[in-house]
């Protein structure tokens, strides 16, 4: 590798958030850290793999631990491809992002049922608070020889029967939210808590 290319990936990753790695509320430790998720049509247990996806597991248990997630909005359900939240309050306001987190879609995990990965813009790196969880296989998001990927960092070992009622929620649109797959009746993350080890 050139020292320009060297250089240029020092740049790069200088650019995302390192905060996690320095924080003990998240449990840098834990190599398979487990979320409970309380939402308004039950309870899901989310197992997070940070042997694989560290900075995403990192950056999404420091909204946790922050209580960021708590009374916000599962904003856009698609039946059979994905219910998403972490981007909304109750009220419909953005959520305070932190710094994008790099994108860690290469490694090894596949967007399949049940698992949690990042929604992102276009640009592979500009992940931060909103995740998603796949209610169908959607191998069709995992990266691959010519493009990046959505990073999957985790997946739901209790609860699917929760996640399966999320999915089939009746949706429209919203004045506040873009498109028109926001749930008619607010479906809510009453409470995200990072559980013990």
């Amino acid at each position: 590798m050139t020292r320009a290319l060297v250089l240029a990936f020092a740049l790069l990753m200088s650019g995302f958030s390192q905060a996690a790695e320095t924080d003990p509320r998240i449990q840098p430790g834990n190599l398979f850290p487990k979320v409970k998720m309380e939402t308004s049509l039950g309870t899901l247990v989310v197992e997070l793999d940070r042997s694989r996806a560290e900075r995403t597991v990192d950056n999404f248990l420091l909204y946790v631990v922050d209580g960021a997630y708590d009374n916000s909005l599962f904003h856009r359900v698609i039946a059979d491809f994905v219910v998403q939240g972490g981007g909304y309050t109750k009220d419909y306001k953005s959520i305070p992002e932190r710094e994008p987190v790099i994108n860690e879609s290469g490694n090894g995990m596949s967007n399949g049922y049940g698992t949690i990965a990042m929604a992102r813009t276009d640009d592979p790196h500009s992940a931060t608070n909103q995740f998603y969880f796949n209610v169908a296989e959607n191998d069709r998001l995992d990266p691959s020889s010519r493009r990046w990927g959505y990073a999957v960092f985790g997946e739901v070992v209790e609860g699917t029967d929760v996640l399966d009622s999320m999915a089939l929620v009746e949706t429209g649109p919203h004045e506040d939210v873009p498109g028109d797959t926001v749930p008619a009746t607010p479906l809510v993350l009453i409470k995200a808590t990072l559980m013990p080890q």
